[in-house]
């Protein structure tokens, strides 16, 4: 009966740190490397804190006008989804966003559309980039998986049809797409450069 007892516990031993070793890692001390990747996607060139300098920039110059508004809307919510996530793992990042008031709009909508549909797709190639860095920590990759989505499906069809449309979309183009204004294609999504008249 004792020799039951101490197979049984050996085995619950064993069998609980085979479960620690299976568990994908979820809390702790990031990576080097993922920690790198997080921050260049909210502080980078081409990451969130930019993006939303930018629809700040053509919504100061041109006014309340969409896609802008509620694509800098969802701007502001990525930025607060990575923020959250840096600090699940105890990272330092700015807090305030060093982009704005230094990034100036395009000359016109229509140039802000065109130059922006393209800063989607590369910054989908970002996101791409920067998921292998993150592959260890499910919780990194579900928001990336989300900011890339939302660029890829939301953000870079509606510069799209702006182009398309003189730089801007009227409430009922919004609500073709899936943007309404306050409400739904805000997902979460995206963020693009300084300096080459993007996003």
């Amino acid at each position: 009966m004792k020799r039951n007892r101490i197979i049984l516990t050996i085995l619950a031993v064993v069998g609980a740190f085979g479960l620690a070793l299976a568990a994908p890692r979820t809390t702790g001390t990031l990576s080097e490397e993922a920690k790198e990747a997080i921050l260049e996607a909210l502080t980078g060139p081409e990451g969130e804190y930019a993006a939303y300098a930018m629809y700040t920039a053509v919504i100061e110059k041109f006014g309340e006008i969409e896609p802008y508004v509620s694509i800098r809307e969802a701007e502001a919510r990525h930025i607060e989804a990575l923020k959250r996530l840096l600090d699940r793992y105890g990272v330092a990042y700015p807090e305030e966003n060093p982009y704005l008031g230094k990034v100036p709009a395009p000359e016109s909508l229509e140039d802000a559309a065109r130059a922006w549909a393209e800063g989607e797709i590369k910054n989908v190639a970002m996101y791409d980039r920067l998921l292998a860095a993150v592959a260890d920590y499910p919780d990194a990759v579900r928001v990336f998986e989300n900011l890339r989505r939302a660029s890829k499906e939301m953000h870079l069809p509606a510069f799209q049809a702006a182009a398309e449309n003189g730089g801007t979309l009227s409430p009922e183009q919004m609500q073709e797409l899936g943007m309404n204004h306050g409400g739904q294609g805000h997902g979460p999504g995206h963020g693009q450069g300084m300096g080459h008249g993007r996003r």
